[in-house]
């Protein structure tokens, strides 16, 4: 197909994916007032923003993340913030018993779920991929099997509830990019996962709703510190992806994006192959 014929198609369904956007249903933060919510991840950067969010909106939390001493300061704020209930459970995502732990102690202090939000990722390097197969499979069990587990433990409360599963994904699970070759496998199973558990849960009918959010680069103090000297680019605020990701959810939105490039970045993958491979060598350099 010829380029002109490829942006016009690609200009047309843009368009109209706006309108029917526009057109949906609104968000209402009231909507989540009480809302039973377990977030992993929520430390430091984008969790620890969904937290603070779903605290000013009035749910009842659990957190979880590695650190103790860092959760305890995370609940403290979001009480001041106005969550009817804020708790937290330390746990390592690379142990499976932790993962169902975390989501049985949180059923069991909210007496039920609405919403989970699985956020946790494993550290991984940022360069070129140095052959270690060992941290490709630590961090599948992290960023993926984990989920899973969680996802599974977690079905039966909220098919009770209504409830939904927002999966934090990202653009690096769209795109093949270098750099972050663990990382984007990862999120690739991420995406194939949870987006193929959406038609299975809606062809046997079930009530809860999979959101996979596609996010492109966040300035959380982590992701700035691996780029630095990699990728020139803007970064985008974690508080509004956060939000974002919290809107997605609660309106049971199939899959959300995050900024506004994500969403022609994934057009670009298959539409415009030689332009996207011009892009990607623009912003990203070569560090030996």
């Amino acid at each position: 197909m010829k380029f002109p014929v490829k942006l016009f198609l690609f200009g047309s369904l843009c368009a109209a994916l706006i309108a029917l956007q526009l057109s949906g249903p609104t968000f209402s933060e009231e909507s989540l007032k009480g809302m039973r919510v377990l977030v992993t991840g929520a430390s430091t950067g984008i969790g620890e923003q969904l937290a603070y969010h779903y605290a000013r909106m009035g749910a009842q939390i659990v957190i979880t993340a590695r650190r103790e001493h860092v959760l305890k300061e995370v609940v403290k704020k979001c009480l001041d913030l106005g969550a009817q209930k804020a708790l937290y459970v330390a746990a390592d995502m690379a142990e499976m018993a932790d993962a169902e732990r975390v989501v049985a102690f949180a059923e069991e202090q909210l007496h039920g779920l609405d919403y989970i939000v699985l956020n946790h990722i494993g550290s991984s390097q940022y360069g070129m991929w140095d052959g270690d197969v060992a941290h490709v499979q630590w961090l599948m069990q992290v960023n993926f099997h984990s989920y899973v587990k969680m996802a599974v433990k977690a079905l039966p409360a909220l098919e009770k509830t209504n409830g939904s599963i927002i999966v934090v994904s990202s653009l690096q699970g769209k795109m093949c990019l270098p750099y972050a070759l663990p990382y984007s496998a990862t999120k690739f199973a991420l995406n194939g996962f949870f987006g193929s558990l959406q038609h299975e849960l809606y062809m046997k009918q079930s009530n809860v709703s999979v959101t996979v959010c596609t996010l492109g680069l966040i300035d959380t103090e982590t992701a700035m510190e691996k780029i630095k000297g990699y990728i020139d680019m803007p970064a985008y605020p974690a508080h509004e992806a956060a939000y974002q990701i919290i809107k997605a959810g609660a309106l049971r939105e199939n899959e959300a994006f995050y900024p506004w490039y994500t969403f022609y970045a994934s057009f670009f993958r298959d539409w415009f192959p030689s332009y996207r491979d011009q892009v990607i060598r623009k912003f990203y350099k070569y560090k030996p």
